[in-house]
Parts: C-alpha cells; structure tokens; sequence
C-alpha cells in the first residue's frame, strides 16, 4: 500500500485532475480521495516551497534538470545520423 498526499487547484469548471506515477502496471487498485479545501493563508506560504516532481516521482530540482538536458544533448550527439544518411533512408523507404 501507497500513501501520497498531494496538493491540486481545482479550476472553474469544477474538475480536480489528479496526474501521478506509481510503481503498480496492469494491476486493479483501489483508490481514496480526501478533499479538504485549503484556508487562503495555508495556500499562499506553501505554495513557494511546494516541491515539483518528476513522472517517477523523483523531486526535480536546477542540478537534476541540468543533468537531464546534459544526458539528452549526449544522446543526441550518440544517435544522430548525417543528411545523406536521411536521404538514403527515405529512398530507400520508397521503393517499397
């Protein structure tokens, strides 16, 4: 059993959307929901410490995003192929 607490803004029209990774994949859950509205003042100081997390719940942070943009530049140079390289493919995509 996982327990998360989260904080969310539930717009005008009255929808809460609730986004969040878990470890559990093709698997029947059961889920509780607790809404409790917040008091303005509660809002306002928590809402400049409120942590941003990733899709695997990891919290992100400047270095962590950093390291992320550096690791997808490095796969970048890893994996990408010449003009003719392209060209070639796509003709070759066309004679089929």
């Amino acid at each position: 059993m996982e327990t998360m607490k989260l904080r969310s803004h539930i717009g005008t029209d009255g929808i809460l959307q609730i986004q969040t990774p878990t470890d559990l994949k093709d698997t029947n859950v059961e889920i509780v929901v607790v809404i409790q509205p917040l008091a303005d003042a509660e809002v306002a100081t928590s809402s400049e410490a409120q942590a941003q997390y990733n899709a695997w719940g990891k919290p992100t942070t400047k270095k962590s995003i950093s390291n992320a943009i550096a690791r997808m530049e490095q796969l970048r140079r890893e994996v990408a192929l010449d003009k003719t390289s392209i060209r070639s493919m796509i003709e070759e995509g066309r004679r089929f």
